[in-house]
C-alpha cells in the first residue's frame, strides 16, 4: 500500500521536495502522458515543451514577494471575491481534506483553514480570523503544492506570521505529476495555475487520479469576456495597464504581459468544460464572474 510522502516539519509547517517521491504511485508518471509533441507556447511566443517550465519558473520567481499585491491592484481587490467564491463552492468541513495547487502563497489554503467550523462556529471568517486547530478540526488539513520554491517560501512565512503552525503542508511539485498517492485527496483546487502548467490536459488527469471518489475539483482561471464591450475595455486595460503597472511594482513588465497573454491562449469556458469531462470529471459545470473575467470550474470524480 503507498503511503504518503514522509513531510519534515518545520516550525509545524510541513514541507517536501518532489524529488523525494520516490516509492509513490508509479499513476503520477504514467497518467502524465506527455503527448512528445516539442513545441507549445509561451503567451504569444512558441517555445518548446521543454523551455516552458523554466519560463513560467523564472516569473514567478521575480514577481513572488509582490505576487499578491499585484493580483490586488490589477483585479482592484476583486480577486478576493473571486476565491470568496471558490472557498464557498468548496464548503470547507471538519475531515476535509484539500490538495491546493499552484498554491504557494498559501492564499487559498489559509481561507480553507479559516473557514473550518470551530466549536460552532467560524464558517465563512475570513482569512484574518483565528485557525482551526487539529483539535478543532480533526485530520482536515491542506496540502499546498507548487512547482516554484519562491513562492513557497513567501506562502509559508504568511503562514507563519498569521500564526498557522498545524494543518497546513508544503510540497514542491509538478501538477503533471503529483508527489501523492492516488484516490488520497477529498478535494483539489487550483486558482490562477491551469494556464502556467505545459499539459493541463496532464494535469487534469493527474486531478483526477488523486481525489478520492466523491472528490471535488475546482478550477479558478481568468477566462474569456463574455459580455459586449467589456471584452474591449478589458482588452485595452490588459495591454496597456496591466504590464506597465508590473513593470512599476515588481520590476518585471514582461512577465506581466506573459500573463495577460497567457489569458488570451487558454480554453474557453466550454472548451475548458470539455477537457474535463475528457479527463473523467462528471457533473461538469462553470460559473462566470465578473463577466467572464474569472471562471469558477467545478468537476466530480464520482
Amino acid at each position: 500500500m503507498t503511503q504518503w510522502p514522509e513531510v519534515a516539519q518545520q516550525g509545524g509547517l510541513g514541507y517536501v521536495h518532489a524529488m523525494d517521491r520516490e516509492g509513490l504511485n508509479e499513476g503520477a508518471a504514467a497518467t502524465s502522458n506527455r503527448d512528445g509533441d516539442d513545441a507549445t507556447h509561451f503567451g504569444f511566443r512558441a517555445v518548446g515543451t521543454s523551455e516552458k517550465a523554466s519560463l513560467v519558473r523564472g516569473v514567478f520567481d521575480q514577481v513572488a514577494s509582490r505576487y499578491d499585491l499585484m493580483n490586488d491592484l490589477m483585479s482592484l481587490g476583486v480577486h478576493r471575491l473571486w476565491k470568496a467564491a471558490l472557498l464557498d463552492a468548496l464548503a470547507p468541513r471538519p475531515h476535509m481534506r484539500l490538495l491546493d495547487m499552484a498554491g504557494g502563497t498559501g492564499d487559498i489554503a489559509c481561507r480553507f483553514l479559516a473557514r473550518l467550523p470551530q466549536n460552532g462556529k467560524g464558517a465563512g471568517k475570513g482569512v484574518t480570523d483565528s485557525v482551526a486547530t487539529d483539535s478543532d478540526a480533526t485530520d482536515s488539513g491542506v496540502i499546498v503544492c507548487d512547482a516554484n520554491a519562491a513562492m513557497m517560501k513567501v506562502g509559508r512565512a504568511r503562514a507563519l506570521d498569521r500564526g498557522i503552525v498545524s494543518g497546513l503542508s508544503w510540497v514542491c511539485g509538478d501538477a503533471e505529476a503529483i508527489p501523492l498517492p492516488e484516490r488520497s485527496m477529498d478535494a483539489y483546487t487550483i486558482a490562477f495555475g491551469l494556464r502556467n502548467v505545459t499539459h493541463p490536459g496532464a494535469a487534469l488527469g493527474e486531478a483526477y487520479r488523486v481525489l478520492k471518489p466523491g472528490g471535488r475539483f475546482l478550477c479558478l482561471e481568468f477566462s474569456h469576456v463574455v459580455l459586449p464591450v467589456l471584452d474591449r475595455l478589458y482588452d485595452m486595460y490588459s495591454f496597456n495597464v496591466i504590464p506597465a503597472l508590473g513593470g512599476a511594482v515588481t520590476g518585471d513588465a514582461e512577465g506581466y504581459r506573459y500573463l495577460v497573454e497567457s489569458i488570451r491562449r487558454f480554453p474557453t469556458q466550454e472548451a475548458l468544460a470539455d477537457d474535463m469531462r475528457e479527463a473523467g470529471f462528471e457533473r461538469v459545470s462553470y460559473r462566470n464572474l465578473s463577466g467572464g473575467i474569472a471562471a469558477l470550474h467545478s468537476g466530480w470524480r464520482i
